[in-house]
């Protein structure tokens, strides 16, 4: 094997493993994203339960509020 035939392998080894590095960090990144685009519409989903039973509440207590009050026995 010539000098230049082992630099060329060398140098093909080495893209090789940035290559193979670069893609294991952008698995990395996608699963990352993926897992906080999951939180992030968990959380939007649960805060749109949590405000929607406020609602609810707040409206039951002001129907209750409303009504006549009963004169109590003497």
């Amino acid at each position: 094997m010539t000098a230049q035939s082992k630099t060329v392998e060398q140098a093909v080894s080495l893209f090789s493993k940035t290559q193979t590095q670069s893609m294991s960090l952008n698995r990395i990144n996608s699963e990352r994203d993926a897992v906080s685009q999951a939180r992030e519409a968990k959380t939007a989903r649960l805060r749109e339960l949590r405000l929607e039973k406020e609602a609810d509440e707040m409206a039951a207590a002001a129907a209750l509020a409303a009504l006549p009050k009963r004169a109590g026995k003497r």
